[in-house]
């Protein structure tokens, strides 16, 4: 396992390099952009997302990684397929920019998107190299390409709105981004070969993209609907508060899944083919993500008013009660992403569209009803719609691997016990800074520290799995590791 710990290892360093660069880059633009002006580029890139998730699945980087048996025929394929997509869907999109922004009626949405079609061009590049080092478990050379990718956008969105640019800023960050991933990678990887036109397994390619893009177009647009909604119904300030409210909520994602995203499935694949029982990765897989998930996201939304107050500043006061509703509902999904690898992985690739098809839509129908009543309504109605979703996904997920509902709650009873614990000490710090007897800085420093040190006993008296697993991946790495009795192998 230690080259899964790599992996996870240079996954790793890029997130929390990356987080930083977001925390700053965020705190500057929360200073420099109004809640209007970001929502300009929000309901913009939700446009952008949505309309990439429609093709970049044919040939992307799923297909590349499950397929058991590469050849080079099959990446110049799967590469060709995205670029003739990629290349079709802006032109589309540059030509429809104005109707678009009359939609919204915000003129200023059609040169946005403009500039933000831009991303098309090197989408086909970065996506085919990504598969290709993610199936090679290249997660340094990935690790590197990425954090250029990072700098480059931060630095020009924050520069940019320093000069003026307004909602601007980050469209044009997002794109000199997207082209610094391109280029790093090509350099990185330094074979051209991929590049090469060719037709040779279209139709095998095709047939995986149907059910691979069914499943992302709808995820995506669920993702972004909320902006969407606001945007068309109430205001673009609505979308900007709901946008840096969903941004804090989804700080877990940053730190932990989008380490662990990269090497899931690559992952998955090769335990499996090594003979591994999935029903029991699966199960452990619950039980650590749950056993982290949860105190995290619990701390959010207790502590959200010095966070918003320390991070954002007072022009985003609003978001609060958003943050804590956001992050209760967000408990549900602490299994969301082993729920498409793991599908992918038992060939149920079927199952993953007919479950978003079963969840998504009621979601979006009961998330598009409350957007009439405000943002905070809006909100609120994800802590219907989230756990609605976890459920239909599960009942999939047991359907192939045989687990029962009691099965889950002996995965997670633990995590349970530590969140509860966790839980308590950090509402103690909140109710000090209510009552004015530590500032919001110290606050969250006292509160980091209490819920950080009750969070490891908690692992600690419960014998949670997170213990031996944090020790193996740290030895992995050459990282040595004291334990005392308490903290020993379960």
């Amino acid at each position: 396992m230690n080259f899964i710990h790599r992996s996870i290892l240079f996954s790793a360093v890029e997130r929390y390099i990356s987080v930083f660069l977001f925390l700053f880059s965020t705190a500057a633009l929360a200073r420099l952009l109004s809640p209007g002006e970001f929502g300009i580029s929000a309901v913009v890139g939700a446009l952008i997302a949505v309309t990439a998730a429609s093709f970049q699945e044919f040939g992307g980087s799923n297909y590349l990684i499950q397929k058991a048996s590469l050849s080079e025929a099959n990446i110049r394929t799967a590469f060709t397929i995205t670029l003739c997509l990629s290349c079709t869907v802006a032109i589309l999109l540059f030509t429809v920019r104005t109707p678009l922004a009359d939609v919204f009626g915000q003129k200023s949405v059609a040169p946005a998107l403009a500039v933000a079609a831009l991303n098309f061009i090197s989408l086909p590049f970065t996506g085919t190299m990504s598969a290709l080092l993610r199936r090679e478990m290249q997660f340094g050379k990935l690790a590197i390409a990425n954090l250029c990718c990072n700098f480059a956008t931060a630095v020009v969105s924050v520069s940019l709105a320093i000069a003026h640019y307004s909602f601007m800023a980050p469209i044009w960050g997002t794109v000199a981004g997207s082209f610094c991933l391109a280029f790093s990678l090509i350099l990185l990887r330094k074979d051209l070969r991929s590049f090469r036109l060719c037709f040779a397994d279209s139709l095998e390619v095709l047939r995986f993209g149907v059910y691979s893009s069914g499943v992302m177009i709808i995820n995506v647009f669920y993702n972004w609907a909320p902006q969407l909604f606001l945007a068309r119904i109430l205001d673009f300030a609505a979308v900007g508060l709901y946008g840096r409210a969903i941004s804090i909520t989804q700080v877990f994602d940053k730190l932990v899944v989008q380490v662990l995203g990269p090497v899931i499935m690559p992952a998955l694949c090769a335990r499996t083919r090594e003979g591994g029982e999935l029903r029991r990765i699966y199960l452990d897989a619950i039980s650590l993500l749950s056993g982290i998930q949860w105190p995290f996201l619990l701390f959010l939304a207790i502590m959200a008013r010095p966070i918003v107050s320390v991070w954002l500043g007072p022009m985003w006061m609003e978001t609060i009660p958003l943050i804590r509703i956001l992050c209760t509902a967000y408990v549900a999904l602490f299994a969301a992403c082993l729920t498409y690898p793991t599908l992918v992985v038992l060939g149920g690739i079927r199952d993953a569209l007919i479950s978003s098809f079963i969840s998504l839509p009621p979601s979006l129908l009961v998330m598009f009803f409350s957007s009439f009543f405000g943002v905070e309504a809006l909100a609120a109605s994800t802590l219907i719609t989230l756990p609605f979703q976890a459920a239909t996904a599960f009942y999939f997920i047991s359907r192939r691997l045989n687990v029962k509902p009691s099965a889950l709650f002996r995965a997670t009873k633990k995590s349970m016990i530590v969140t509860t614990l966790s839980s308590i000490c950090t509402l103690l710090v909140a109710i000090s800074i209510e009552q004015g007897f530590v500032g919001s800085v110290m606050g969250l420093i006292f509160a980091a520290l209490l819920a950080g040190t009750s969070w490891w006993l908690g692992l600690v008296l419960t014998k949670h799995p997170l213990l031996p697993r944090m020790s193996a991946a740290a030895e992995s790495v050459g990282i040595s590791v004291p334990r005392p009795f308490l903290v020993r192998q379960i």
